[in-house]
């Protein structure tokens, strides 16, 4: 059974692969790969929290310390796990940094963060958040970055964890 689904992710996995090919779509691919970047959405989110106007402070806050905690529990499954990232070319800096793929941080911080943005608003950042999240994901595979696999339970992972903020989130901060 586990050979069939391993057989079944390198098949699909390999399928929706542009790391090698030419064109728009690879340009494309590669900017929303690396928009998916932990320190992209760091540096972006620490000014928003410390000096942002209420309550988009409190919304970057939130975001910045789920990213941080998704981070760490991603960081801590691929310590364990150890799988190999799919060979290739594209991506050096992913693969001298961190060569592990499972599971995938940056599809599971795109679906936190998509999570969040539906649950904490404004609807039009959700709603970007929800069209950007797919992207990346895809984006991850077809450079050649991650499985399938790595990018499903990636993220799952996030929106479980985006979920779980929202639940136990004491502060209103839902902007409208």
């Amino acid at each position: 059974m586990i050979e069939k689904l391993s057989s079944l992710d390198a098949h699909y996995t390999q399928r929706l692969r542009l790391a090698e090919k030419q064109g728009a779509l690879r340009v494309f691919s590669i900017f929303l790969a690396h928009s998916g970047d932990s320190w992209f959405w760091i540096l972006a989110l620490i000014p928003l929290a410390l000096l942002g106007r209420q309550p988009y402070a409190q919304v970057s806050a939130v975001m910045l310390a789920g990213i941080l905690v998704t981070a760490a529990l991603v960081f801590s499954i691929k310590l364990i796990v150890r799988r190999r990232r799919p060979e290739g070319e594209w991506g050096q800096i992913y693969r001298k940094t961190d060569p592990h793929s499972f599971p995938s941080g940056h599809a599971a911080r795109a679906a936190l963060l998509a999570v969040l943005g539906l649950g904490l608003g404004p609807t039009w950042l959700g709603l970007i958040l929800l069209v950007w999240a797919p992207l990346v994901i895809f984006a991850r595979v077809a450079m050649g970055l991650h499985y399938v696999s790595d990018v499903l339970i990636g993220a799952l992972l996030g929106a479980l964890i985006g979920l779980g903020i929202l639940a136990f989130n004491p502060l209103p901060l839902t902007i409208v």
